[in-house]
């Protein structure tokens, strides 16, 4: 009965942990969209109309 009860509480550590990570990304995904689109306007030179704008 003592080994069950350990292996529940390493369960519910490990849904605590996942749910952790989870509710992090839940928080933080708008930054890292953004982030994500304004490197890539950088990389592909896009002023956001969909046109590609070439500088010399």
């Amino acid at each position: 009965m003592k080994a069950a009860t350990g292996e529940l509480n390493l369960t519910v550590i490990t849904l605590i942990a996942i749910a952790a990570v989870i509710a992090f990304f839940w928080a933080m995904w708008p930054q890292i969209q953004n982030s994500i689109n304004s490197q890539w306007q950088n990389v592909s030179g896009t002023t956001g109309t969909g046109m590609i704008v070439l500088n010399k």
